[in-house]
């Protein structure tokens, strides 16, 4: 009988996004015919959900560009590990990684793959490095994010995998306590944008158009997300400020980073996150359709392979007047919300499921390997 794949996944992040989320659901999804292990830059929340599951965790060590000794010594680990557990592919995620380790799988003879999760411009100094090593495939978390690889490598193939996403575990009863602790009525219609806080997020084109509505009774906006750094700071300042002078202050609570925002979901009626650029693909658009909202979003990037006419409605991006459209058609209409929602879980399953998506990616190195 056939080994199974061995897999060695390849990271250098330090946060927890959504990067990190897909890795977890990886080890999660047990699939027959593949052994997956982590090489990580560092030690943290992945790490450590990554050893609850008993997955197999190296640690490299952080990287500094500043300190060029720190990225050789993770190099040297890296090599350690690869002749240790002897994978069959090494898979390097983000160009910040794959810049850095790419050339040591490749030293090492083994197939190399890039997992492109984000929107490459080109022109970064990690998009410089990486394109020194070119890969024996790219994965690509949609046919967007596949469309701008050849900003790095014109003539890389590539395969669109798109990331998978479990459904959530919470009970929608819940919903009536979350309503309770942020002050909102049962009644009321809430709509939820949770996301980074970021300006290019649409923060802003969602209150403008919530000001539009303020004579419509009967609706909450919860906006969770924290700030990081002192530009989103400033962003979330100027967001809080902006609700008070339009007169919606008392109907929009800003609820900071929350780590339960599948319990929100289960508790909100629409998910809206009115972009101003596009994301690579959009995951939180498919934890949304799993908890049966309909979802409204900019018609631009990885949204519209994730969200269409059935699961919820698509606007043109920066147009309050479109966004207010929308938000007033679903806070009018409970039959329409509840016909968006009523298809989403089965679209996101579709697009998304996890056990389905970790085969796919199973047979798409499968095939790498073997190349």
């Amino acid at each position: 009988m056939p080994h199974p794949l061995r897999v060695l996944h390849v990271y250098a992040g330090n946060l927890y996004g959504g990067v990190e989320r897909m890795l977890a659901t990886l080890a999660s999804a047990r699939v027959d015919g593949l052994e997956q292990s982590f090489a990580l830059s560092f030690d943290g929340r992945l790490a450590d959900e990554l050893r609850r599951m008993d997955a197999r965790v190296e640690l490299l060590g952080p990287v500094r560009v500043s300190r060029p000794w720190t990225a050789l010594r993770a190099r040297s680990r890296l090599a350690r590990v690869i002749r240790a557990s002897r994978p069959d592919v090494v898979v390097c995620h983000s160009t910040w990684a794959h810049g850095i380790f790419a050339p040591v799988a490749r030293g090492r003879g083994v197939p190399l793959v890039f997992w492109l999760h984000d929107v490459v411009r080109g022109g970064t100094w990690a998009d410089r490095l990486a394109r020194r090593t070119p890969p024996d495939l790219a994965i690509c978390t949609s046919r967007f994010a596949q469309a701008a690889l050849d900003r790095l490598w014109p003539h890389v193939p590539a395969e669109v995998v798109y990331p998978p996403v479990p459904p959530p575990t919470v009970e929608p009863a819940s919903g009536r306590e979350v309503r309770l602790e942020l002050d909102t009525s049962i009644e009321d219609v809430v709509f939820l944008m949770a996301s980074r806080f970021d300006p290019a997020k649409g923060h802003r084109v969602l209150l403008d158009a919530l000001a539009s509505m303020r004579e419509v009774e009967g609706w909450t906006c919860w906006i969770a997300g924290g700030a990081s750094g002192p530009r989103e700071a400033a962003h979330l300042a100027g967001m809080r400020a902006l609700a008070e002078g339009a007169g919606i202050a008392g109907r929009v609570r800003f609820l900071g980073e929350r780590a339960d925002v599948p319990r929100l979901m289960a508790a909100a009626d629409v998910l809206c996150q009115p972009n101003l650029s596009p994301d690579a693909f959009g995951i939180a658009f498919v934890e949304g359709m799993y908890a049966g909202l309909p979802v409204v979003t900019s018609a631009l990037g990885g949204a519209l392979e994730a969200v269409d006419s059935t699961t919820g409605i698509l606007v043109a991006p920066g147009r309050v007047d479109a966004l207010t459209e929308a938000l007033r058609e679903l806070a009018g209409s409970s039959g329409r919300r509840a016909e968006l929602g009523a298809a989403g879980p089965a679209r996101a399953r579709a697009l998304c499921d996890p056990h389905r998506q970790a085969e796919r990616m199973r047979q798409v190195l499968a095939a790498a390997g073997q190349g």
